[in-house]
């Protein structure tokens, strides 16, 4: 795969540029890779390749940060397969969750999804608040023997706001995963805030609305002002306003295509929207 010369600065821009720093001193892009349905396929060369392809792109564009989950069917044993064939798992920065009740099962998954990534895991998250309490426990005691690089909780619906909350204000969470885009915004009035107090790393899932951004802009001319912000589509001004909230450290949208992992990774380069921007976004989609 050969990079144009604008993807060659972005790889610049992603890798240099526009990095947060986490409590776990790891260097991570603003744009990551979730694998939330896409990844969630057979063993054929056919449904592997264009994940693969994604992968492929998403490592030569800078990308590190790939979210999985024991929930998301074969998508674990997808990515670790073709980050090894690919020979990019040591440039990937794994994330995965634990999703099951008692300590015994939890560390039974979480092997098990070590196995499936093909190595270490750098971030283990409790998937939805699942046996909150247990996962945590042990998640502690394997990020003070090395095991693990970060803990985190993950949510993604507004109704469990309340609860990710309560796990926060305890602290010993390096990471919480949350719902944020411009279809759901609820975040911004307390957990966002909240994370940003506590130090605490954002991984944003649903940065489209599952989609719904999509179809709310079908159709409809991208405002003049994306090119201020170098955007050339709806994904990257989505992104980008996002990526921008001060209190968000990684976007973590999903695609099986090239092409839109490229408009993705464009979304972490060039200028980011301020505050009015960002408002200007948000009028712009309505």
């Amino acid at each position: 795969m050969t990079l144009s010369r604008r993807e060659a600065l972005a790889l610049l821009a992603v890798g240099a540029v526009q990095i947060r720093t986490t409590k776990t001193m790891d260097r991570l892009p603003i744009i990551g890779l979730g694998t939330w349905q896409t990844f969630d396929v057979g063993t054929s060369e056919a449904a592997r390749k264009p994940l693969e392809d994604v992968l492929a792109a998403f490592v030569q564009l800078g990308g590190r940060v790939v979210d999985s989950s024991p929930m998301y069917g074969r998508s674990e044993e997808v990515l670790g397969d073709l980050a090894v064939k690919l020979s990019v798992r040591d440039k990937l920065w794994m994330a995965t969750k634990v999703w099951t009740n008692g300590r015994a099962a939890g560390i039974a998954q979480m092997q098990d999804s070590e196995r499936k990534l093909r190595g270490r895991v750098d971030l283990m998250q409790v998937h939805n608040l699942v046996d909150v309490d247990t996962h945590l426990e042990t998640l502690r005691e394997w990020k003070a023997k090395g095991r693990i690089k970060a803990i985190g909780i993950t949510h993604y619906t507004s109704s469990a706001y309340n609860d990710v909350a309560t796990v926060l204000r305890r602290g010993g969470i390096d990471f919480v995963q949350i719902n944020y885009s411009l279809a759901e915004r609820e975040a911004e009035k307390r957990l966002l805030p909240l994370a940003k107090e506590r130090g605490v790393a954002v991984l944003a899932n649903r940065p489209f609305g599952a989609g719904s951004l999509f179809r709310d802009t079908r159709g409809k001319a991208l405002p003049a002002f994306a090119k201020d912000l170098g955007a050339t589509s709806w994904a990257e001004l989505f992104l980008k306003f996002v990526a921008s909230h001060p209190a968000v450290t990684c976007a973590i949208p999903a695609t099986s295509k090239v092409e839109h992992l490229r408009q993705n990774m464009r979304a972490g380069t060039g200028v980011m929207p301020d505050e009015k921007m960002r408002a200007r976004i948000a009028d712009a989609v309505g």
